[in-house]
């Protein structure tokens, strides 16, 4: 039967302190295999991060002088996972390779003295193993890398729809204006003024009030279209405090949350570490979010910010910004989509659903992440990730993340489930 498997496509470290023994396993095992070996687990290490990508097994002595072999196979386990890792022991250590085992460290042992047709066998069954899950990972980055042009092709639509929806509401805009145009000559006829009249700058101002109003609102609509739709070059050159960009936003905003009889309560902590962003678009980030805020919640509601620093073991320095409220939440339909254009929190028809997607934009180009939380009755809460460092922070979401937001975009997963 034809073998399905290249043996000598990935090598096998093996690391013994006896000379001989490393003399006999290359002598033994050289015709089947590629062998690398080495004399202690320091340079075991040392040749395993050389050539890292073309070694799929590597096997150990435990008993040797300096570190002990579990000690190379758990650097091995977290510099290099996929590789397959076997320790070599005695009987006298079979506590040491229980507990290898145990601890997940090690795929298999073998006891001392190593019977080479049976060694022979393992050596396959491992080596086989590393290159199916070789091939497993291969295919779904494949798959992956579909389903990420899928989602890209699905944002287009979305934007597609959010032209859309933008020039419907530049039509109304405009309609104001056509509106007053067309009742300015009944009002000069009511007020029997003749064309001198028009020259009166109190005939003319509310009617300039009109379309400054509607331009603004173009103008704003069209701006945040171009924040959503595009990718800029974000420049990450200014290191800021988040209290401070946080405050100097709301002390914008105080007049119309006052006039809304909204309170918003600012509990950032001067002792966060500092941020490097960029500035214009980060200060955009808590404009749009509280803009958002502002729209969908009822009079006489709270809003609270506050943060926190995400530099404990195993995460990466930045913070951790949550935006709380209290008002009627969301249902869990409207949720999932909630960073979609259109998707809007408030049934007021002149509001739209812009600002989240764009703020959505603009944390995932800082490197970070931004999820919300809602039940009926009970508030929404949106949370902000953020790197210390756009720079040092990885550009895509977790392969974990990417399949959960693929697994709850239904319309995405019937293409996924239909496609060949």
């Amino acid at each position: 039967m034809e073998n399905l498997y290249d043996y000598k496509r990935f090598a096998i470290l093996y690391v013994d302190d006896e000379e001989k023994s490393l003399k006999y396993f290359a002598r033994a095992f050289e015709d089947q295999f590629r062998i690398l070996t080495a004399a202690n687990a320091q340079a075991g290490l040392k040749l395993l991060q050389e050539h890292g990508e073309e070694i799929g097994l590597l096997m150990t002595d435990q008993r040797m002088p300096g570190e002990k072999g579990v000690w190379l196979l758990e650097r091995a386990r977290q510099q290099y996972p996929r590789v397959i890792r076997i320790l070599a022991t005695a009987y006298a250590d079979m506590d040491a390779a229980i507990a290898a085992v145990n601890s997940g460290a090690i795929y298999k042992y073998v006891t001392k003295p190593w019977e080479p047709p049976q060694l022979e066998q393992t050596l396959k069954r491992g080596l086989e193993f590393f290159m199916v899950q070789r091939e497993r990972d291969q295919l779904l980055r494949e798959k992956m890398s579909v389903l990420h042009n899928m989602m890209i092709a699905d944002r287009i639509v979305s934007l597609g729809l959010l032209a859309a929806g933008l020039s419907h509401h530049i039509r109304n805009a405009l309609v104001a204006v056509k509106t007053f145009l067309d009742l300015a000559p009944a009002k000069m006829a009511e007020e029997k003024m003749d064309l001198n009249g028009l020259r009166n700058p109190d005939f003319w101002k509310e009617y300039y009030q009109n379309v400054q109003t509607q331009i603004e609102r173009i103008n704003n609509l069209l701006k945040d279209l171009w924040t959503a739709s595009e990718k800029p070059a974000f420049e990450f050159s200014d290191q800021v405090q988040v209290g401070e960009i946080v405050a100097s936003t709301i002390e914008g905003l105080k007049p119309a949350f006052a006039a809304k009889n909204i309170q918003i309560q600012n509990d950032i902590p001067e002792s966060l570490p500092s941020l490097k962003v960029d500035k214009p678009k980060f200060r955009r980030l808590f404009d749009l979010l509280l803009r958002d805020e502002l729209a969908a919640l009822p009079a006489g509601s709270r809003v609270t910010l506050s943060a926190r620093p995400t530099n404990a073991a195993g995460q990466k320095p930045g913070v951790a910004i949550q935006v709380s409220d209290n008002g009627p939440g969301m249902p869990k339909e409207a949720l999932r989509l909630v960073f979609d254009p259109f998707v809007v929190r408030t049934d007021t028809p002149m509001e739209y659903g812009i600002h989240l997607m764009a703020c959505y934009f603009i944390v995932h180009h800082h490197g970070g992440k931004i999820d919300a939380r809602s039940e009926n009755g009970r508030g929404t809460t949106f949370t902000i990730r953020l790197p210390a460092d756009p720079n040092l922070a990885p550009t895509t979401h977790s392969d974990t993340e990417f399949f959960r937001k693929v697994l709850l975009n239904d319309a995405l997963w019937e293409k996924l489930i239909s496609s060949e």
